[in-house]
Parts: structure tokens; C-alpha cells; sequence
């Protein structure tokens, strides 16, 4: 035997069983099931540890993340970029505390976390302040650390109304082809770090459009949707919305799109499929 090489000896029960296999011959339908289920749990290891340390995805449920996220994309989302914690597995078992390999997100990243009032929810949203910053909002205007954020008036946002794409009057219009549109107002917003964005503005005196100081505790981040006037996020408290995010209830940053549908097309429906399909933001980088 050559140096290095190595040999496996097969006797007994996997001697008879690879015979079996090389000839041809029938294998016995208790080994069948034992092999079968041998590689079930080889590849939910695999994905399991792809989700947990890798890529995990996601889909969009709502418009809060309008225009950068619509109903209907599916991301895929990186495990990695902030460390590890229990929310990195799947179900978030209580097995540790605090963050493995913890690094801090960048502001501006679309980032999954944990809804902090019962640590299961799944919530994306963009990272608007980071610990010890001063965020308010004045008119619809974001102000960190008492700097205006700069906010430039851009072309709309136009969409097509869809069963993922719902919309009411003012913003509802009917083009000359007779389709049905929805028309938003939009902004372009670049953070301090140089980040830039789009944002909508539904209702320019919306409750959310003027809030009181917030000073983000160590530890935790603040959250926003860029539909400003319709997201949940870290303007509202914890009791109703979401509040400060914990480090801890970070999941990962999302990525890029890889699939996205208007929701046409029912899975019982194959022909309708790919009429459905929003091809242009396959494979979207965020």
C-alpha cells in the first residue's frame, strides 16, 4: 500500500450488500429504508447548516420595505455578516446567549431580525441608527444626531396593481392600456455614511412624520421601512410595534432577490406561472 493510501475493509452485512449492488441483484427492503433514510438525514444536515451559518430565504409579506421590497420577493438572506446568535437557527432554541463572532451592522443594511416583543417573528427593515445615536423624525424629514438626513424628490414609483400590489385612491390610475397603476411619491435619501436609497411618502402629515427624540440604547439598533407612512418599526415601542432591536435578534442581511411574483398565478395554475413572474427583479442586489 502506497503511503497515504488508505483501504476500508468490507465484511459481514456491507460485504453482502455491495456484492448485491455490483450484480445487480435485489437488496432487501430493510436496507432500502435504512440507506433512504441514512441520506434524508445527510441532506437535512447539509441544508441545515447552509441555513444556520450560510444563506437562509425569505419572503416579502407586506409593503413596509416599498419601493426597495415588494409582496411577492423572495431574498436570500446572509447568516454570517453580524455573528451568530440563537436566533441564527432555525426555531431559535435557547442554547446560548449573546452573539458569536459579533460584528456590528453598517447603517443603511436591510437587515432580518427577531420581532423583540416575542423574539419569533420574522421582521426585515433598514438600520437607521446605530447605539448612542439621536434619530427623530421632523415633517417627514429624518434627522440623525440633529443632522438632516439629505432627502431628494425623485420620479415616482409606478407599479403595476397586482393580487401582491394593492391600491386605493389618491394614488390609483388607469393608463391607456387599461391596466390599473399604482403611483407613489418618492424620495432619495443618503445617509451619512454615503448609503443611498428610495423611499415613499404617502402622507406628508402621517403620525409617524414627527416623533419625539429617540436615543438608541448600547447594544441595539433602530429600525425603519422605507414606505415611511406604512411600517411598523422601531418608531412605535415595543408594546405595539417595534421598539429598539437587541443585537442579539439580528438574523442576517438581506442579500439579493432571486425570485419575485405579482401573485397571478395560484400553484394549481402552471399555466398562468410565468405571465405572473416580476422577471426584472430576479437576481437584485440590495
Amino acid at each position: 500500500m502506497n503511503d497515504g493510501e488508505i483501504r476500508t475493509k468490507v465484511t459481514g452485512s456491507d460485504a453482502s450488500y455491495a456484492a448485491k449492488k455490483e450484480a445487480g441483484e435485489p437488496v432487501g427492503l430493510g436496507r432500502q429504508i435504512k440507506e433512504l433514510v441514512r441520506f434524508v438525514l445527510s441532506v437535512a444536515v447539509i441544508v441545515l447548516g447552509v441555513r444556520t451559518f450560510l444563506f437562509e430565504p425569505f419572503n416579502i409579506p407586506s409593503e413596509s420595505m416599498l419601493p426597495t421590497l415588494m409582496v411577492g420577493d423572495y431574498l436570500f438572506v446572509s447568516k454570517y455578516p453580524y455573528g451568530y446568535s440563537h436566533h441564527s437557527i432555525i426555531t431559535s432554541p435557547d442554547l446560548f446567549s449573546g452573539r458569536i463572532l459579533d460584528r456590528a451592522p453598517k447603517r443603511g443594511d436591510v437587515a432580518v431580525f427577531k420581532l423583540p416583543r416575542d423574539n419569533k417573528t420574522d421582521y426585515i427593515k433598514r438600520v437607521i441608527g446605530l447605539p448612542g445615536d439621536h434619530i427623530q423624525m421632523r415633517d417627514g424629514h429624518l434627522f440623525i444626531n440633529d443632522q438632516a438626513v439629505e432627502r431628494q424628490r425623485i420620479e415616482d414609483f409606478v407599479v403595476e396593481v397586482s393580487e401582491n400590489t394593492i391600491c386605493s385612491a389618491p394614488f390609483l390610475e388607469t393608463a391607456e392600456d387599461g391596466k390599473d397603476y399604482c403611483r407613489y411619491p418618492q424620495y432619495r435619501e443618503t445617509l451619512p455614511n454615503a448609503v443611498s436609497y428610495n423611499t415613499l411618502d404617502l402622507n406628508p402629515a402621517g403620525p409617524s412624520d414627527n416623533t419625539r427624540m429617540f436615543v438608541v440604547p448600547a447594544g441595539h439598533y433602530f429600525m425603519m421601512g422605507d414606505n415611511r407612512d406604512n411600517s411598523l418599526d422601531s418608531r412605535r415601542p415595543q408594546s405595539t410595534g417595534v421598539g429598539y432591536v437587541p443585537a442579539e435578534n439580528l438574523v442576517g442581511r438581506a442579500e439579493m432577490i432571486f425570485f419575485a411574483t405579482d401573485g397571478g398565478a395560484h400553484i394549481w395554475e402552471p399555466w398562468f406561472w410565468f405571465q405572473s413572474m416580476r422577471y426584472k427583479r430576479f437576481f437584485s442586489f440590495l
